[in-house]
């Protein structure tokens, strides 16, 4: 098989959420422990950084992974969902997995996979931890898919567990309360490992502190440690400058970052509060710190966080999904200079959309469409709610239409926004 056919067989055979929604999801750590037995337990031959939340990870694994790459660690890095290629998901030292490697592992392992029939994302953290130890990593930083207690990567015991924040996000599975979902990803703190949690919020803050006593891990909020404030985002070089304040000794640490949504002062700060706490296991120092957060892009591929596609007219695309991670993308468009605004959204059908409309502006022209996947919403049931709300737009099949309709429209002090969803950011990509 060809790498396009590999990855067919696989979407075909093995339910995968990041598809098609709630029936790939499984409940429970079965799969993970028979795959992680049939491979001799992979995630025990190299160190690992659990990172869980419900904003916010796939940024902070990315810049402790650039981090760890500066201080010259063979670093693995596991995230999910991929935004134009599956291999996104699993890299080591910002390489991705070569396509021959994925062929060969589906077929070496074929008769596993088609009678355990795991998700593909149980699948898919086999194959990368698997990788991780086969390629001698010295250390990888795991992104949680959801949750955390019953994600299938916690199946590892981290040198440190990171839990970004708490917020509005998959619900359906992980509790109807702030308090709840924070004490499935609490899951992540194991006994004896110490943990950051990158932001305190009076609804969970006694979850993770609970969690924390039970496991005996030292427990960091690294809002109480570290103080970022972000400069303007500049356009041109699509960087921003930070300054980080030392809450204990008032010391700063000054930086540019090519992450230019506002949401990353806090993801700053709790990176630079796992980086202290990973010194001593790894070696890392401030210099560290400061080199891996400017280079993350390069030196990941992250992509989809606030990222610049053009400036005339000015295009933007951003995953931010949830209504917590919207509130801040939206408050950035505001406060750009701007003539008028293109928005190009879509979301998928399990969305609750009277979390989100609310907050996008009414003084914008839509295009309302759907990305390429089997979860996507209805772009006329979209446009039909949207109206509810007084934003009013166009119907369009399929995203690029969308985007090449609104640059049509979008005059060159305009600007252009994509998101909604991750799979709206990935078909623009």
């Amino acid at each position: 098989m060809t790498y396009n056919e590999t990855l067919d067989f696989l979407y075909r055979l093995l339910p995968a959420y990041h598809r098609i929604g709630k029936p790939a999801y499984k409940g429970n750590l079965d799969n993970t422990l028979e795959l992680d037995s049939y491979f001799n337990h992979p995630h025990r031959r190299f160190r690992t950084v659990h990172v869980a939340g419900s904003n916010g990870k796939g940024s902070v694994s990315h810049m402790l992974a650039s981090v760890l790459q500066e201080a010259g660690v063979r670093t693995g890095l596991y995230t999910s969902p991929h935004l134009k290629d599956f291999r996104e998901r699993i890299r080591i030292d910002g390489q991705m997995m070569g396509e021959e490697d994925v062929i060969a592992f589906v077929r070496e392992h074929d008769e596993l996979i088609r009678r355990v029939r795991p998700s593909f994302f149980e699948l898919t953290v086999a194959m990368a931890f698997d990788w991780f130890a086969r390629k001698k990593a010295d250390v990888a930083v795991i992104e949680v898919g959801m949750g955390g207690r019953l994600d299938s990567t916690n199946i590892i015991t981290p040198e440190l567990s990171v839990i970004t924040n708490i917020g509005h996000d998959h619900m359906e599975f992980l509790g109807d309360t702030l308090a709840a979902v924070a004490g499935e990803k609490a899951g992540i703190i194991k006994e004896g490992v110490p943990a950051v949690i990158g932001e305190t919020q009076p609804e969970t803050m006694e979850v993770f502190s609970a969690r924390a006593r039970l496991m005996n891990a030292p427990l960091t909020f690294a809002d109480r440690l570290f103080r970022c404030r972000l400069g303007r985002f500049n356009a041109s070089t699509a960087m921003r400058i930070f300054t980080l304040t030392d809450l204990r000794d008032g010391k700063t640490i000054r930086g540019t970052t090519p992450l230019g949504g506002l949401a990353q002062q806090k993801n700053l700060q709790t990176v630079a509060a796992a980086v202290d706490l990973l010194s001593v296991p790894f070696g890392l120092n401030r210099d560290h710190f400061v080199m891996g957060v400017a280079g993350v892009t390069a030196s990941t591929g992250l992509m989809g966080r606030w990222q610049v596609l053009s400036r005339s007219p000015l295009t933007v695309c951003d995953t931010g999904h949830n209504r917590e991670g919207l509130e801040y993308v939206i408050r950035q468009i505001r406060a750009l200079k701007k003539r008028g605004l293109h928005m190009v959204i879509g979301f998928v059908n399990d969305k609750d959309l009277s979390s989100v409309l609310p907050l996008f502006p009414r003084d914008a022209r839509y295009y309302f469409t759907r990305a390429s996947v089997p979860r996507a919403l209805d772009e006329r049931i979209l446009m039909a709610e949207a109206e509810k709300y007084g934003l009013h737009g166009s119907c369009h099949p399929s995203v690029a239409d969308a985007l090449a309709t609104a640059r049509l429209a979008a005059g060159p002090k305009d600007m252009i926004f994509i998101g909604g969803s991750t799979f709206v950011v990935a078909d623009a990509l």
